[in-house]
């Protein structure tokens, strides 16, 4: 039994193996919406379709799709004809190749779900699941989800698999129009290597739980305060840095030091924490 509502119900197929597959959104959005309403008398506004020719308000049945091909100039798409151009239905995911896994750039993926199995594909699931896994493989399919074709590409996360939906490589704009990167700038071999000393003294597992939302739990707390009518007590105003560091190699030295008592810190703290434990665990034995 799914504890998730699924999205979408089909197959993954490789070769001749078809596996039955049920899709499950892997995200979801947790911001803090805020609706617009009249000031005079706190009611949410509407929006209405107006045509600016005519001067009215338009019904739905009164509204056709345009493709505007120059300023000010369209032509007319019917719905049925849109139909036409639609990719085949097809509820199946099929893998048209597998690459290595770092081969493709995070800038690709757009938006992950999970797949999991029906009770009848549990074991060639089960079977992808372990090859990608031992390969350290990531698989490429095309898909049609809500009538758009969409590159997918399938890989292991955790106990099951995961599909990311792609961006094709139209949509990825070129770095080119950036202009000047730095990359013909002279870069003394001290500054590189006090840079990756910084790197090297900042580089920790990653810890997901670490990276809060902070200004999201803030305004949450602050609009709970307004709900319950309580005095709202303005933050204060964290003070601007004092004095900016200029010369790269001083900035390298200050951030380095400073990385370093963090360090140390952190260190002290998880020490100390071990020895309360630990007398504290001795006190109960006596």
């Amino acid at each position: 039994m799914y504890l998730m509502r699924s999205l979408w119900k089909g197959a993954v197929s490789f070769g001749l193996v078809h596996i039955p597959i049920k899709l499950f959104a892997a995200t979801e959005d947790k911001d803090i919406r805020f609706r617009l309403l009249h000031k005079e008398c706190n009611h949410p506004i509407q929006y209405q379709k107006r045509c600016p020719h005519c001067d009215r308000e338009v019904e739905p049945e009164e509204i056709v799709k345009g493709f505007e091909y120059t300023k000010g100039r369209f032509v007319i798409v019917t719905e049925e004809e849109l139909e036409a151009l639609e990719p085949e239905s097809s509820r199946t995911i099929e893998i048209q190749s597998f690459v290595n896994l770092p081969e493709i750039d995070p800038i690709y993926f757009v938006k992950t779900y999970y797949l999991a199995p029906d009770q009848q594909g549990q074991k060639a699931y089960a079977l992808l699941h372990q090859a990608l896994q031992e390969m350290n493989r990531l698989a490429l399919a095309k898909v049609t989800l809500r009538s758009k074709e969409a590159i997918a590409a399938l890989r292991v996360y955790g106990e099951g698999l995961a599909m990311h939906i792609m961006l094709f490589p139209e949509e990825i704009r070129s770095m080119d129009q950036l202009g000047e990167l730095g990359q013909s700038v002279e870069v003394s071999a001290k500054e590189k290597t006090m840079a990756i000393q910084l790197i090297e003294s900042l580089t920790e597992p990653f810890n997901p739980e670490r990276w809060q939302n902070e200004y999201k739990e803030k305004l949450n707390h602050y609009l709970q305060e307004k709900v319950q009518g309580q005095e709202i007590i303005d933050q204060p105003t964290a003070p601007a840095p004092k004095g900016k560091v200029v010369d790269l190699m001083e900035a390298l030295k200050v951030s380095l030091d400073q990385a370093k008592a963090q360090q140390a810190q952190q260190k002290k703290t998880t020490k100390k924490g071990k020895t309360t434990k630990s007398t504290t665990e001795r006190r109960k034995t006596s």
